[in-house]
């Protein structure tokens, strides 16, 4: 039995006093017991959360860098995020792809690196609307998912997460339905079904796309939705925690 994750992606959001109220607010009135919930708040701002997440909130980065240290100004490394407490690191997600410009072959290297590292990786895959338009989903989504499985190799799966985020329905208010949500996840079952089906039985495969507490449980329902990597909704403490409540459900 697969264990529901909600992931609240901060993006570059937040202040110390904000973040001190939502923070308060999440821990006072999660309960964990069945469902794994985590928060990736912006860089600056890890240790102020780790203070804050009590023993219901894990803590996750946005992002890492593949290399272990040097002279790379700007970066973050793995190291340094374990040395804040983080357990968790979102990789390749839509906005770093696009505006950052990381290839498959570089979300796959800082896979493996965070593998090796002892963080559990977020892998995000998805599509753009023209992509889905032109009938491409699966064909985007198994050629990013592949380039780290097969670089990594499937064992190095066991403790990772995979998002799937329809780029078209990121910040745009558009939802994947239900049927379409469940559709593309049991596709990224079947993917890593042909490496290996218990590795397939065992990874948690979350929605990311527009989740919020209207359309969370309908979603969550689905046999192959294990959670949500949320985006603005988990800066609302009451609909964060409305979207952690459906995925315990």
């Amino acid at each position: 039995m697969r264990t529901a994750l909600v992931a609240g992606n901060w993006k570059m959001n937040g202040s110390t006093d904000f973040i001190n109220e939502l923070m308060n607010d999440l821990t006072a009135n999660i309960n964990a017991s069945n469902v794994d919930v985590l928060v990736c708040p912006p860089a600056v701002y890890l240790s102020q959360v780790k203070t804050l997440t009590g023993s219901t909130v894990s803590l996750g980065a946005q992002t890492v860098s593949e290399q272990a240290n040097g002279a790379f100004t700007g970066e973050i490394s793995l190291t340094m995020l374990q040395d804040l407490g983080c357990e968790y690191v979102i990789l390749g997600h839509s906005e770093r792809r696009s505006l950052y410009a990381e290839t498959d072959a570089l979300v796959a290297d800082k896979f493996i690196a965070t593998v090796a590292s002892g963080l559990k990786p977020i892998l995000c895959v998805g599509e753009t609307l023209e992509e889905r338009e032109q009938g491409k989903t699966i064909e985007v989504v198994g050629r990013q998912l592949k380039a780290v499985v097969d670089a990594a190799g499937i064992d190095k799966f066991a403790d990772a997460v995979i998002a799937y985020e329809p780029v078209w329905a990121i910040g745009t208010g558009k939802t994947a339905t239900p049927a379409q949500a469940q559709d593309v996840h049991a596709e990224i079952r079947a993917i890593i079904a042909e490496y290996d089906t218990a590795a397939a039985a065992a990874t948690r495969i979350v929605y990311g796309g527009s989740v919020n507490a209207s359309n969370a449980a309908e979603l969550f329902a689905n046999e192959d939705v294990d959670g949500g990597l949320v985006g603005g909704a988990s800066l609302k403490a009451n609909d964060f925690i409305a979207i952690c409540h459906a995925a315990g459900a």
